[in-house]
């Protein structure tokens, strides 16, 4: 005697846990990606035959003179530059890894030369200087 058998194999390949593991990869990396906030100023900055291509970090320094550099949309005085920095708690310090500099192409080396100071003096060892390429 033969029993015929009630359940048949199933031959398709189902689709729903492959497409629910992509949707959420997606989600993932759109709520991750960090944005850009750079002031609204327009910069001559200075170009570079040799510039590489960097990331763009949290925080960024614009310098456009003494009396105006901006850490990230705040506008301050030079001297104010590094109280701003210090009040970043020690957390958010060691998470952020570089710093973008922008310096107009008409702040002098020294002026230059004293911001980069004050990120030194502050902690931060990774710094960006942003060019444009030619």
């Amino acid at each position: 005697m033969q029993y015929k058998r009630r359940l048949e194999a199933r031959t398709s390949v189902d689709m729903i846990p492959m497409i629910d593991v992509v949707f959420q990869l997606i989600l993932f990396f759109l709520v991750s990606t960090t944005f850009a906030i750079l002031p609204g100023i327009t910069l001559q900055l200075p170009e570079s035959s040799t510039a590489e291509p960097t990331a763009m970090t949290r925080l960024a320094v614009v310098v456009v003179s003494r009396d105006e550099v901006y850490l990230n949309k705040d506008r301050m005085r030079l001297e104010d530059l590094e109280a701003a920095l210090s009040g970043i708690s020690a957390a958010e310090r060691a998470e952020i890894k570089t710093i973008t500099l922008e310096a107009d192409r008409s702040v002098s080396y020294g002026l230059t030369i004293e911001v980069l100071d004050i990120l030194r003096k502050s902690g931060f060892r990774g710094i960006n200087l942003h060019t444009l390429e030619q």
